[in-house]
């Protein structure tokens, strides 16, 4: 359960500083349906661009943007659906859109969820507290933005090798940005710089997505209900919801295929890896290139025992791929293959975790034989527009891309993407991957055993009890607006 006791000392440093910061925080229910937004703050965010450090683009956490950067307000969820001449199955696969967040990748939503809860009940306190977001890419740049919004210091941790876009970004956001040795898989190193402030600093707050409950309940309730929305949208008569894909990295996301086989009781979730380190596999470890999905460990807030298969992902496949939907000539040889034209722009809507969820959903589809009444969901964290440096850093490397060089890609990560490396996971498999949160969360990192065993048998009490929660939330939301008096100012 998400701590929601009162500090009433701290809510009224935290209130007044909403006040003078002109914050008005947006209820579950708002992310949810926009519709429910009050018109005085779309008459607002008329005005105001999708990036821009403003108060009001809180209002934008939500999937249902519209998808323009400047002024727009909200047209619907963001999805796409894969031609199968792209993907190679029949099974429809859909994938709902990131980009469209503010900082242009999702992550700042569940960020939201992390520090909301705290905000509200004067557990957190931005007029004396700096908040520190440990991450691997997209969640620290979500947190220093939301941090920012309420003129609150923020320190961003993510490994110093990450995408350049990235570090240029938070640059200009964030308080303080340490870099950690290693890349995408280098996770222990940002709990340990973690640790390090805990013991050298005072006042500060770490909000670790990998643990933090918050981050769950988010894509449980904003992100899972989007894609019931887009699933129900498409769906024919005779179609049925067949599972979810996504790839692990803190986890947060999974909690949307929780809420989904709530909806859809006989659908699947499975949870994707790199084959580089493959943990969930075969306790495996390791380094890769698949942004945004760190590894070496089970996150605290993953459900294992909802999860249904693991699917590890070649990081070559995704690179190779980057390239080929990308790059000119791979986009025309994609044309030639079939791939309807008025798809080929879409494609810059993945990012590279967006291609892994892509070739996971495509193995899933595979693996099961699923036909063209069966519906798979995915999502795309991020877009191209954060990974142009990682084109120019192959275009240095191996040369500009040719038509046989897509030639080779297509056919090799595309056309033959198959069902290796893929594990169906029954209650023996499930409780040996839930068993490896104890050497990162209660040995490392100081978690209870006992909580460790209520996530496994108390599963309904544990985790059913977590996702009620969100109405508690927006009724501590509204009692904090309330007290600001913003929204009866507007």
């Amino acid at each position: 359960m998400i701590n929601l006791k009162i500090n009433e000392k701290k809510l009224a440093g935290a209130v007044k500083k909403a006040k003078e910061q002109n914050v008005i925080i947006p209820t579950y229910k708002q992310m949810k349906n926009p519709d429910l937004i009050p018109e005085k703050i779309k008459d607002r965010l008329k005005d105001v661009g999708l990036w821009d450090v403003n108060s009001y683009n809180l209002f934008r956490l939500t999937w249902q943007n519209e998808p323009v950067k400047e002024g727009g307000l909200y047209d619907g969820v963001n999805y796409i659906e894969f031609p199968s001449e792209l993907t190679g199955v029949d099974a429809r696969i859909f994938a709902i859109v990131g980009k469209w967040f503010p900082t242009g990748a999702h992550k700042v939503g569940a960020t939201f969820g992390c520090l909301a809860p705290q905000l509200v009940t004067g557990q957190f306190d931005p007029t004396s507290t700096k908040a520190v977001w440990p991450s691997t890419g997209n969640y620290c740049r979500g947190g220093a933005y939301n941090s920012q919004l309420l003129g609150c210091e923020s320190i961003a941790i993510l490994p110093e090798g990450m995408s350049k876009e990235r570090f240029d970004w938070l640059a200009n956001v964030a308080g303080e940005v340490i870099p950690t040795p290693g890349t995408e898989s280098n996770v222990k190193e940002i709990f340990d710089k973690c640790w390090e402030l805990r013991e050298t600093r005072d006042n500060i707050t770490i909000f670790n997505q990998f643990e933090e409950l918050g981050n769950h309940l988010w894509h449980y309730e904003v992100t899972g209900s989007a894609m019931e929305d887009a699933i129900k949208k498409e769906m024919r008569a005779d179609d049925r919801f067949a599972g979810f894909f996504a790839t692990s990295g803190s986890a947060g996301t999974l909690g949307a295929g929780d809420y989904l086989k709530d909806v859809f009781p006989k659908s699947k979730i499975a949870v994707g890896e790199a084959l580089q380190c493959p943990t969930i596999l075969s306790n495996g470890f390791g380094a890769h290139r698949i942004e945004g999905i760190g590894d070496k460990h089970i996150p605290w807030i993953h459900n294992v025992k909802n999860t249904d298969m693991a699917i590890a992902i070649d990081d070559n496949r995704t690179m190779a791929l980057l390239r080929l939907f990308n790059e000119p000539v791979g986009r025309d040889y994609l044309i030639e293959k079939g791939v309807p034209e008025e798809f080929i722009g879409k494609l810059e809507l993945m990012g590279i975790s967006g291609i892994a969820n892509l070739v996971g959903a495509i193995k899933f589809a595979k693996y099961y034989e699923l036909d063209n009444h069966d519906m798979v969901m995915t999502l795309l964290t991020d877009s191209l527009e954060l990974y142009g440096s990682r084109l120019e850093e192959m275009r240095e490397e191996f040369g500009e891309y040719t038509r046989e060089d897509a030639i080779r890609d297509y056919h090799k990560w595309l056309e033959d993407i198959g069902i290796e490396n893929t594990l169906e996971m029954g209650y023996q498999e499930r409780k040996r991957v839930h068993n490896l949160k104890y050497y990162t969360w209660i040995e490392q990192q100081g978690k209870s055993s006992e909580e460790l065993a209520s996530q496994w048998y108390d599963y309904d009490n544990y985790w059913g009890e977590l996702h009620k929660q969100a109405d508690e939330i927006d009724k501590l939301i509204e009692d904090f607006n309330e007290r600001t008096g913003l929204l009866k100012e507007l």
